[in-house]
């Protein structure tokens, strides 16, 4: 038993270490940083830095709140025309059913942690669980690796299979007149990426320097 629950903790600490840099970023705090990165490409059809502002917090927000698309199909320009067309809100909708699945899975996931911890407390298996979490510790720095690798070589690619996984073909294929892509150009997302990957870099690290072993080397048997 305690060996099956070491090995769930190690299955399950890169997952949820990649689900909390994952939901870290979806704040209107990194589209203000974004946007004012060097080399940040212009919207061509005119949105200013004050409009990508304005525009991208509420879809932002959108995502983590209790608000149906409403929320979003409300929003107009000064001229009285929708911010966002039905194709759009349509896929902001999926996305939010994701982030939300997302979010669901991580609080599962860390009550099922913190569940282990508890009762490896209770059972005396300190040192199986520290050797769990740094094997975590090490398997997130693997994935996340492999991820970084891919944005570096094909991120367009890593783009497409993300996309075909979560959302049916053809719904997240939008012009680049739409205002979806004009707030959240390619550029946007392949730093967003990049963030996730140092957050979780950073988690995985830390992980693997709290459970360094003192003295005896971590014996699970």
């Amino acid at each position: 038993m305690r060996k099956t629950l070491g090995w769930f903790v190690t299955i399950l600490t890169p997952l949820v270490v990649l689900m909390l840099s994952v939901r870290l970023l979806i704040t209107p705090v990194f589209a203000q940083v974004e946007y004012r990165m060097p080399g940040f490409p212009d919207d061509p059809y005119g949105f200013t830095l004050e409009d990508r502002l304005t525009w991208s917090a509420p879809s932002i927000i959108y995502l983590v709140n209790n608000d149906g698309i409403d929320y979003l199909g409300d929003l107009t320009f000064e001229d009285g025309n929708p911010i966002y067309n039905e194709n759009e809100l349509s896929h902001m909708e999926d996305v939010k059913t994701v982030v939300t699945g997302m979010r669901i899975a991580l609080a599962i996931s860390v009550l099922a942690l913190l569940g282990v911890i508890i009762l490896a407390v209770k059972q005396g298996w300190r040192a199986e669980l520290l050797l769990a979490f740094r094997r975590g510790g090490w398997g997130t720095l693997g994935l996340i690796g492999a991820i970084l690798l891919f944005v570096a070589l094909a991120f367009d690619q890593l783009f497409t299979w993300f996309h075909t996984l979560f959302f049916q073909d053809g719904t997240w294929m939008f012009y680049t007149s739409d205002t979806l892509i004009r707030l959240f150009p390619i550029r946007f997302w392949q730093d967003a990426f990049i963030a996730v990957g140092l957050f979780s870099l950073i988690f995985g690290g830390l992980l693997i320097l709290l459970t360094k072993p003192k003295g005896k080397k971590l014996n699970p048997n």
